[in-house]
């Protein structure tokens, strides 16, 4: 079984950036395909971006897309989420989540991950 631990959230400025790692032990992280959501009080849980074993697909959510970069590192166990020119809107608490599965599939849906981790706080200020 995994465990995930995610880290780099904070306070950050409108129009910053962040960069978020998520560190996974006791598995075998190139097994897992990979992701990252969030949610705040006022919203349901939503997908920001999806990494395959492989490392070779990507999915990015629509609220997120073309100022967001899923990576991961199958060395060092960590996966990783840099979002830019960021707004008050992408405030909340960010996930990690993994799932075994084949080497190709980027899973968006939440309901496809088994193992998450506690979240890592993002507020984004004016």
């Amino acid at each position: 079984q995994v465990q995930l631990i995610e880290s780099g959230g904070g306070l950050v400025q409108a129009g910053g950036s962040l960069s978020l790692s998520c560190a996974a032990s006791g598995g075998t992280f190139n097994l897992y395909a990979l992701g990252w959501f969030r949610q705040s009080p006022d919203k349901e849980r939503e997908f920001v971006a999806a990494i395959n074993r492989g490392n070779t697909g990507t999915l990015y959510g629509d609220s997120v897309r073309g100022r967001c970069n899923i990576s991961r590192d199958n060395l060092k166990n960590t996966m990783y989420l840099e979002l830019d020119h960021l707004r008050p809107e992408d405030t909340g608490v960010y996930y990690c989540a993994a799932t075994v599965m084949g080497l190709t599939r980027v899973l968006k849906d939440a309901k496809d991950y088994t193992y998450w981790g506690r979240g890592t706080q993002v507020t984004v200020s004016l």
